[in-house]
């Protein structure tokens, strides 16, 4: 049979079809990209890009900025970097509540302060504490049991206890951002240390499952340990409530050093307690990356600042971080999504 179309006639088809195949392309391209993305709860900008940069610089063969593997060393700041802090910082709350645990063994705890106003539940009498008064009822509710001991009480805490607000276990309160950030530094050879002010053992309790970070690479707050010998005749370690080192401000750096024995390459923090980390690491020879989360998002966090006492982010700070370069990722430009389970 004779084909009767004429080849202007064919032509607007052979465009059509160029056209969905074109369309198939673009779609197609986008899905990979999307599947390649290693930073998909980014948006895309400075932050983004800085972050990427650096691993790529840092990483590849040849670069001029080329860090040796075993020198890959990456620090994060936990609360309010990794995950949430308000209204109280999460070893606080459980601090608060094995107090109020305890208090039925040992009814005298509600004798003295701080600990009679907490167990009031006045909630006047609670904003009135100070941060020493919070210290001794850490001190008072994680110390005189072993390790062991610790770490099955705070597992436990974890399990069941859940945010006033979202209603959810606070290891769900995790920043998606910030563990695809971990997960491609590891990709990359790069080491992952929490540095914190929360306590050494009590983070140590859930890092590696929650967030990769196994506990030989958790900074701390260092309260002392006694060795010693169960009832049973089993070695045994005591927490005791003397403290070696606070990982806060200067401590920070100095735990680094401590614990560590290498300056970090890449740095994430949120607060002034942050600074003196950040400072550190880009005092270091060679390509170094300084991050601060800015929680600038009420919407799907939390917004707050220089006049918040809970994760303080001065004016000083944010000054320091534009003079000397640092990124200061905002929560609410930088991130799609906040936690795994937003938008699902």
């Amino acid at each position: 049979m004779v084909d009767r179309v004429s080849a202007p006639a064919r032509l607007p088809l052979l465009v059509r079809r160029a056209v969905v195949l074109w369309l198939v392309f673009l779609l197609l391209a986008a899905a990979a990209l999307a599947q390649t993305d290693p930073l998909p709860s980014w948006n895309d900008g400075p932050a983004k890009q800085a972050v990427l940069e650096f691993v790529r610089a840092t990483t590849t063969p040849g670069s001029p900025d080329f860090v040796p593997p075993e020198a890959r060393i990456a620090t994060f700041d936990q609360d309010g970097t990794t995950w949430v802090e308000k209204p109280m910082y999460t070893p606080v709350l459980f601090c608060l509540a094995r107090l109020r645990q305890l208090a039925g063994a040992h009814p005298e705890l509600a004798a003295t302060e701080p600990f009679e106003s907490i167990l009031s539940g006045d909630p006047e009498a609670m904003r009135r504490l100070t941060a020493e008064d919070f210290d001794k009822v850490c001190l008072a509710t994680m110390t005189g049991v072993s390790v062991e001991e610790l770490t099955e009480a705070v597992r436990s805490w974890l399990a069941t206890a859940r945010d006033a607000r979202w209603h959810r276990p606070y290891t769900e309160l995790v920043y998606a951002p910030m563990l695809e950030v971990m997960g491609l530094l590891r990709q990359h050879g790069y080491k992952t240390y929490f540095v914190t002010g929360g306590s050494q053992d009590f983070v140590r309790a859930y890092a590696e499952p929650i967030y990769g970070v196994v506990p030989e690479q958790v900074v701390g707050s260092l309260g002392a340990v006694k060795y010693g010998y169960a009832k049973d005749g089993r070695p045994t370690l005591t927490e005791e409530s003397r403290i070696l080192l606070e990982t806060v401000g200067t401590g920070k750096p100095e735990g680094i050093h401590l614990m560590i024995g290498r300056r970090p390459y890449i740095a994430f923090g949120n607060s002034d307690g942050d600074r003196e980390m950040l400072e550190y690491t880009q005092a270091g020879e060679g390509k170094r990356l300084m991050l601060l989360v800015h929680h600038d998002d009420a919407l799907r966090e939390y917004a707050y600042g220089a006049q918040s006492k809970v994760g303080t982010f001065s004016d000083s700070l944010m000054n320091e971080a534009r003079q000397r370069g640092w990124i200061v990722i905002s929560m609410q430009k930088d991130w799609k999504r906040i936690f795994a389970w937003e938008g699902k």
